[in-house]
C-alpha cells in the first residue's frame, strides 16, 4: 500500500502517519526483570539516566517504549523495522517530550518525508501510552 500525504493545515504541512501504543507497566516490569541487558538494548544513555532518577523507573521506561512503538507505527514499520535504540525520547527543559532519531530510524523517517514529529506521553502505575504524529 502506498503512503498517503494529506495537507493538515493551510501551511502545507503533510500528515505522514500517526502511531499510538499502550504498554502494561507491570508486564514491562517483568520483562525488564527477566531479561538482563534489555534496558541497554532498548534505551540510550540519556533515557536511562532520566528514568533511573526514580526509585522505581519502570513507568518512565514503559512510556518511552510505548513512544518507540508509536513511532514505528507512524512510519508504517513493524517491530524489527528499525532498532528501538535508534529512537530516543528526551525532554525539553519545559518537560515536553521530543524525539531524536538515529541511524536506521532517521533514515526511515527521511525516506518517508518526515520533517517533524509531535509526541505525547502519559502514564500511571498501571499503563503507559504514547502517540506519535509524523509530519
Amino acid at each position: 500500500m502506498g503512503r498517503v500525504r494529506r495537507d493538515v493545515g493551510g501551511g502545507g504541512t503533510a500528515l505522514i502517519g500517526v502511531g499510538t501504543d499502550l504498554v502494561d507497566v507491570g508486564r514491562f516490569r517483568r520483562s525488564l526483570e527477566r531479561t538482563p541487558g534489555l534496558r541497554e538494548r532498548l534505551f540510550r544513555p540519556a533515557e536511562r539516566a532520566y528514568a533511573d532518577l526514580r526509585a522505581d523507573p519502570t513507568e518512565r521506561y514503559a512510556v518511552r517504549f510505548a513512544a518507540k512503538e508509536a513511532v514505528l507505527k507512524a512510519l508504517g514499520l513493524g517491530l524489527g523495522g528499525v532498532a528501538m535504540y535508534d529512537i530516543e525520547v528526551v525532554r525539553e527543559p519545559s518537560g515536553r517530550p521530543v524525539l531524536l532519531l538515529h541511524g536506521g530510524a532517521a533514515d526511515a523517517a527521511s525516506a518517508a518525508g518526515v520533517e517533524r514529529w509531535l509526541l505525547t506521553l502519559s502514564h500511571t502505575d498501571l499503563m503507559a501510552a504514547a502517540t506519535a504524529v509524523a509530519l
